[in-house]
């Protein structure tokens, strides 16, 4: 079973940059930072581009730290999201798709203050320890400690406990953001890592949506674009 991905992460508001560089597919998977500082405008302005996208059939996003609208404001994120039928928002939960489990989580280690943030150690171990066993898919918005993780300055900022979590599960793709300068896709053992930032350093649009098509039947997985 064959399914064409493409992933998108951290646009700032900067989405419509990327429309004419989506190439269409099975599946749209944003991995967060939607937005500027998680305003409802700045949400609902992402969520009527993201409807409104051709080409794909099922579209997820999760929220990233800069989405504070997400964390501060559940309950009318929650009732924004019900005008927009053809979109997946994932905290914390799963949606299977053709049998595939693919699950969201926004959280990563504290960052001054910005949103969803865990400190590092038992507190944000216990966030990724509700991903479920039989995940195929895993977004969430931070990176795993030594897998894209890079900033420009060299420091690794991934998240060790993460990682452990991913050995773990061992899920056939794991996807994030949060790092602009990490951005690329490489496989490690048996798990596709992909890094979808689209702004560079100076949060203009830099990096085309990375695209791939995986067999979930075998395994294997193709470039087709990035």
């Amino acid at each position: 079973m064959k399914k064409k991905i493409t992933f998108i992460s951290d646009t700032h508001t900067k989405h419509k940059h990327l429309t004419k560089d989506l190439p269409g597919g099975d599946i749209l998977i944003h991995c967060g930072d939607i937005s500027s500082r998680g305003y409802m405008y700045e949400i609902k302005n992402f969520l009527e581009w993201f409807e409104g996208i051709k080409g794909y059939e099922h579209k997820i996003f999760i929220a990233g730290n800069h989405d504070f609208g997400f964390q501060d404001n559940p309950k009318e994120c929650a009732k924004l999201l019900t005008d927009y039928p053809t979109v997946t928002y994932l905290e914390d939960n799963s949606v299977i798709i053709d049998g595939i489990k693919i699950y969201g989580s926004p959280w990563q280690p504290r960052f001054y203050n910005w949103a969803f943030n865990v400190d590092r150690g038992w507190d944000i171990a216990q966030k990724w320890e509700k991903i479920p066993q039989d995940t195929d898919i895993l977004i969430t918005h931070g990176p795993v400690f030594g897998i894209h993780d890079q900033t420009y300055t060299g420091q690794r900022v991934g998240c060790d406990d993460l990682l452990k979590r991913v050995l773990e599960i061992n899920p056939k793709i794991h996807t994030c953001g949060h790092i602009h300068y990490a951005r690329h896709i490489k496989q490690i053992d048996d798990t596709v890592y992909v890094n979808a930032c689209n702004l560079g350093e100076d949060y203009m649009y830099q990096n085309a949506p990375i695209t791939i098509e995986y067999d979930f039947e075998i395994n294997k997985w193709e470039l087709i674009s990035n």
